[in-house]
């Protein structure tokens, strides 16, 4: 059986405009979050509304070892650099004002309760190798089964990446099965790609919710993956999430 049959319940690609210039309606706050998440709509007007995640500043917990910046900013920072390169693997965000303050709001993706997640993240389908190379580029401290929302066997969609673009490389993810592997010749070209990007205008268009370290830190990501490939777990410290789900 194919795991990825009727993943996506339905959705439709929205623009940044879109998500910027809509009255935001919060609706409900997801419980299960760690920080304040709500869960609202943009009204364009009455005929176009569509739902959205809502992720206040205000409404961060301070973290230790993210001292600087902010979670919503990393998350707009993951979808442009998702965006800019080619990814496509993190639904519309942007940083907006809303009812509580400005904060990062995203596009909803709903996915259908009896998507085998697990099973997704742990095969070789290309859209997941496609997420595991974005989360080695933007360092991602956090990527756990529930954070995939797959759309099918060509697109797979990531959420959460508040916890990201760290200086030090912490990569926790439940996706190790490409450790090892060196890039295949469109993976090389797109990170050459996004090497390029970042030496000509990314350094700039991300400087806006990065900060210097943390994009300097990418650039020798970025060089690394060209060199060794896909990287091992770390011995050093948990290399998976906790909860992984």
């Amino acid at each position: 059986m194919d795991i990825f049959v009727h993943a996506l319940i339905e959705t439709i690609v929205r623009s940044e405009a879109e998500l910027i210039s809509g009255e935001l309606i919060i609706e409900g706050r997801l419980i299960d979050a760690s920080n304040a998440t709500l869960y609202g709509v943009i009204k364009n007007s009455i005929e176009d509304q569509f739902p959205v995640v809502y992720k206040p500043i205000a409404g961060e917990r301070p973290l230790w070892d993210f001292p600087d910046g902010n979670l919503a900013s990393r998350e707009v920072a993951a979808f442009l650099v998702s965006k800019e390169v080619g990814f496509n693997c993190v639904p519309t965000t942007v940083l907006r004002d809303g009812p509580f303050g400005v904060g990062a709001v995203q596009e909803w993706i709903d996915i259908k309760d009896d998507t085998d997640v697990i099973a997704i993240a742990q095969s070789n389908a290309r859209a997941i190798r496609n997420m595991a190379l974005f989360d080695v580029v933007i360092n991602n401290t956090d990527r756990k089964f529930g954070h995939i929302l797959p759309v099918d066997d060509t697109t797979i969609l990531g959420c959460d990446h508040g916890v990201a673009f760290h200086e030090e490389f912490k990569l926790r993810t439940v996706i190790w099965q490409f450790a090892g592997e060196e890039l295949n010749e469109t993976e090389r070209h797109q990170i050459e790609n996004l090497s390029r990007w970042l030496e000509d205008v990314g350094g700039d268009v991300l400087i806006s919710f990065l900060t210097d370290a943390e994009i300097t830190a990418m650039r020798e990501r970025v060089i690394q993956l060209l060199q060794t490939g896909f990287p091992y777990p770390s011995q050093d410290w948990p290399a998976i999430p906790w909860p992984p789900v």
